[in-house]
């Protein structure tokens, strides 16, 4: 198992524009180290706001070693918590999803008020101070319907906020609902899940349903600011802009997080089979169906599309070296009504078949990489700039945080 000053090692010693080493995509030290630098200090997309659209209603997530639940409170604010008993460590909610007017443990029913508040502990006598004893809070934001989480004591600056506010709001996603969830276990290293989704050079040959609408040309996801890209692009981000719909590239400077519309294939509405909308009943106030999607990532976790019809949250979360959890929801209008303004199978079947059928490259992908006869090789800068960009930043990151600290000098 690698060490810190290995691992910096193995990064430093990386070809520029070239997969990682071996070790990088197996080793359960690296793991443990993107665990503690990465996902322990990130901002993280937890779950769609309108989920947990009551009072009580709650979302969990397991972040390596840490359970985390997401809360509505009386107040309506969300928050969340460590989800730990205060008492004797019991897990509050074993749930994905539930409802509870007060968080109650169940092994001995400490329970504990939805602002993280104890509020009733059994026998614990006179000189008790319950106050001393609420939930541990965990860090919490919510831009434009979705929320996200951070570990750290201090979170950095959730800078894409801003920005996220204003693309998503003609989504109106506070406005929406979960149709339809989705979670599967990739068998592969998380770096293997982002950045297989971080390029389309394995599209056609790997994705007949998502190609449909989704372009696997790379010129149709390429874009080197909001005044740079293809004829198609430019034209989309024109016609939407017209009808006031945020579109143009922009993206944090080491591209930590990017936020684009583009168009679809032949005018293309939706991702499904047929290319129409899915939905008969708009997301928010988006103008038309074939408004493209909007692409947002957020490293270290998760990729988006929202799109006129229906919006489709990713959220990635390592479970070992060699395992990932994927969750994908499917949200659509609040008052859109199952059978009537659409069919779960038609809203779901582009993406169910898309995720399985990344399931399997990325799974064949470790199965190669665990041979001892891998060694990393280019990627194309053509078709796996994306690539490129993700690894950049994972081994910026990294080689930062695993910085040697200059020695204290002598008293």
């Amino acid at each position: 198992m690698l060490g810190s000053s290995e691992t910096r090692a193995l990064m430093d010693a990386r070809k520029p524009d070239h997969a990682l080493e071996q070790a990088l995509y197996c080793d359960p030290g690296v793991l443990a180290l993107d665990l503690e630098h990465l996902f322990y200090k990130e901002w993280l997309f937890a779950v769609p706001a309108c989920e947990i659209p009551k009072s009580g209603n709650f979302a969990t997530l397991q972040i390596g070693a840490y359970p985390v639940i997401v809360v509505r409170g009386a107040d309506k604010s969300i928050r969340a918590f460590h989800n730990v008993c205060r008492h004797r460590g019991q897990r509050l909610c074993a749930k994905d999803t539930g409802s509870s007017p007060k968080l109650v443990c169940p092994y001995h029913q400490w329970t504990y008020e939805l602002d993280g508040r104890l509020l009733y502990a059994r026998d614990m006598g006179p000189d008790f101070d319950a106050s001393k004893y609420g939930l541990k809070p965990v860090a919490v934001q919510e831009v434009g319907g979705m929320v996200f989480v951070c570990l750290a004591d201090n979170p950095p600056v959730f800078d894409v906020a801003d920005k996220l506010a204003e693309y998503l709001a003609p989504s109106g996603l506070n406005d929406a609902k979960v149709a339809f969830s989705s979670t599967i276990t990739e068998k592969a290293n998380w770096k293997l899940v982002i950045e297989n989704n971080r390029e389309c050079y394995h599209c056609g040959g790997s994705h007949p349903s998502l190609c449909r609408t989704y372009s696997d040309n790379p010129a149709m996801t390429a874009m080197e600011g909001p005044d740079a890209a293809s004829p198609d692009i430019l034209a989309h981000w024109s016609r939407c802009e017209a009808a006031g719909l945020p579109a143009r590239f922009t993206h944090h400077p080491d591209m930590q997080w990017r936020l684009a519309r583009i168009p679809l294939l032949n005018n293309a509405e939706s991702y499904t089979m047929n290319t129409k909308a899915a939905v008969t009943k708009r997301m928010g106030s988006m103008p038309f169906n074939d408004a493209g999607s909007l692409l947002f990532f957020h490293y270290p976790n998760t990729w988006n599309h929202f799109l006129g019809d229906h919006a489709i949250v990713f959220r990635v979360l390592p479970i070992s070296e060699t395992e990932t959890e994927v969750t994908t929801k499917w949200l659509v209008h609040k008052d859109a009504v199952e059978g009537v303004d659409y069919d779960v199978k038609n809203l779901t079947e582009v993406w169910l078949n898309t995720n399985d059928e990344d399931r399997r490259v990325v799974e064949e992908n470790q199965a190669g990489i665990n041979s001892p006869a891998y060694e990393p090789g280019p990627y194309s800068k053509i078709q796996e700039e994306g690539v490129i960009q993700f690894i950049d930043w994972y081994i910026g990151k990294m080689q930062g945080a695993l910085a040697p600290r200059p020695a204290l000098a002598a008293e």
